[in-house]
């Protein structure tokens, strides 16, 4: 009698189409031709990028290193054949006259149940709301804004002495949950997509692995293997690795130039971060994020989840500890922080943050994550080891309820104000006796605040489990406006004042 095959539920279906270039055609070719051949490919690949041939999914390009292609598009498409019409609309351009196939790979996103049954259900009949989006991610997942990424096919070995379908399911689940607790240390570094292919390629799954730091993809396959479900049961295929570039890079790409293209010597001009800038936060598939968005790619090398320098960074918390102030690094190597503001109902909120927050007490590199309720609106606040991690989990959070606005964008998602230094985030633990003593003197402070030059917005919101964790959120034109706040002897009376009713040091996070 034939054993019982796991469930598995399927999402969208997947194309890695590796290319080598003709490099002695493409240097024959009349200047006009190798021309047309770009705007034709930078065209495809951008109308790809934005998935304007489909109603979801998401496409990008890759530089693939060594000898065996020059470059990898990656599709994610709902249907086979919305990735029919990808793969061959490419073979249309007249880029791809300069181009040859040399392998590929067909596959749709795929989860088991070796975990736990509920992963197989569709996310929405999964009542746990932070299991519900972590399969969602996996099923319809968008590209990571990584740098770099690692493709490599696999199967299960059917050997008489390491046969994985003849094995015992109960065995075959502790292996994989092994497996997975191993992965779980590599949150926030490494992203991985698994598909299946059984019936569309010689190999069972496909696996990517999306990192900013290509040692961290060495790290954990090296460790992987280690693993009894790979060290006995593995079978792997060709490994691939590439790096990402935006798709108008192409032609600097075509002529041996740097890629991605220093902001500085981007021949657009247009001031754009690296990344296909397509929207994917259309709520079914838990993303959120935008792919313009903290890309890691070119010559920055700032840490800060929105783009302020390290050197800028490091100023402030020097001066701030000058001032007998302690200053959290979203940007550095101590906190990475994500604030998130939100018009729905504080109970409903919470109910969903707790869900994705049990998730995420299962990284090391998670710190917090809380729902602040204030007079108008609750903010979100989720803090992290790294900053991969805080923008993958800000990912998750930009779903919930009533979502309008990230801390550190145009405004802290008050229409009409200016775009500028962002957010100034401010976490206090009130001693619970003088609690009301701290709410009062926030408000004598507010109206300091106001009448101050480049001061947007402050409001003060208290965590919804806690009423004594405080955190204030101060929107700035500048860092200078702020910091001349910070030297005032109205905020040096504050922070001796503070002394006597906080129950901890303060924690200042700036989140722009």
């Amino acid at each position: 009698m034939p054993k019982k095959a796991p469930p598995t539920r399927e999402g969208w279906y997947a194309l890695h189409d590796f290319r080598t270039v003709d490099w002695d055609a493409w240097r024959d070719a009349p200047e006009r031709t190798r021309e047309a051949a770009l705007a034709d490919g930078v065209e495809f690949l951008s109308a790809h990028e934005d998935v304007s041939d489909a109603e979801d999914g998401s496409s990008a390009v890759f530089s693939v290193m060594g000898h065996e292609a020059d470059l990898l598009i990656l599709h994610f498409r709902p249907t086979v054949t919305a990735l029919d019409t990808a793969e061959r609309a490419f073979e249309g351009t007249e880029f791809a006259d300069f181009t040859e196939r040399t392998d590929s790979y067909t596959s749709v996103t795929e989860v088991g149940s070796y975990t736990s049954d509920e992963m197989v259900k569709d996310p929405e009949d999964i009542e746990d709301t932070g299991m519900a989006r972590y399969v969602a991610s996996k099923l319809y997942p968008d590209i990571p804004d990584a740098e770099f990424v690692c493709f490599y096919p696999m199967s299960k070995l059917r050997l008489p002495d390491a046969n994985w379908y003849d094995t015992p399911y109960d065995e075959r689940a502790e292996m994989m949950a092994s497996h997975g607790e191993i992965g779980k240390t590599y949150a926030g570094k490494v992203t991985q997509i698994i598909t299946g292919s059984i019936g569309m390629e010689d190999y069972e799954w496909g696996v990517d692995l999306f990192s900013n730091d290509p040692t961290h993809i060495k790290d954990i396959l090296y460790e992987m293997r280690f693993d009894e479900a790979s060290s006995r049961f593995a079978e792997f295929g060709s490994f691939s690795f590439g790096r990402r570039f935006p798709s108008e890079d192409l032609p600097a790409f075509m002529a041996g130039e740097e890629i991605p293209t220093p902001e500085d010597a981007h021949p657009h001009g247009d001031g754009h971060a690296h990344g296909s800038g397509h929207e994917h936060g259309d709520g079914h598939h838990g993303s959120g994020h935008e792919h313009g968005e903290s890309s890691g790619h070119g010559e920055d090398k700032s840490d800060s989840p929105h783009g302020t320098d390290e050197e800028g960074a490091e100023g402030i918390r020097g001066e701030l500890q000058d001032l007998d102030i302690y200053a959290g690094q979203p940007h550095g190597e101590d906190v990475y922080s994500i604030v998130l503001y939100s018009e729905a109902d504080a109970d409903e909120l919470f109910e969903e943050v707790d869900g994705l927050r049990k998730n995420f007490d299962h990284y090391d590199t998670h710190v917090k994550t809380a729902v602040y309720e204030g007079d108008e609106r609750a903010a979100v606040v989720s803090i992290w080891d790294t900053q991969s991690a805080a923008e993958t989990a800000g990912g998750f959070l930009a779903d919930l309820p009533g979502i309008v606005a990230r801390a550190g964008e145009r405004g802290g998602g008050h229409a009409g104000e200016e775009s500028g230094f962002g957010t100034m985030g401010m976490f206090y633990a009130v001693k619970p006796e003088h609690r009301d003593d701290f709410v009062e003197k926030f408000g004598t402070v507010g109206e300091v605040l106001a009448d101050m030059e480049g001061h947007f917005d402050t409001e003060l919101l208290s965590n919804y489990e806690d009423e004594n964790d405080m955190f204030i959120a101060s929107q700035w034109r500048s860092k200078d406006d702020a910091m001349a706040f910070f030297r005032s002897d109205d905020f040096r009376n504050t922070v001796s004042w503070g002394r006597d009713v906080l129950a901890d040091r303060p924690r200042h996070v700036f989140l722009a």
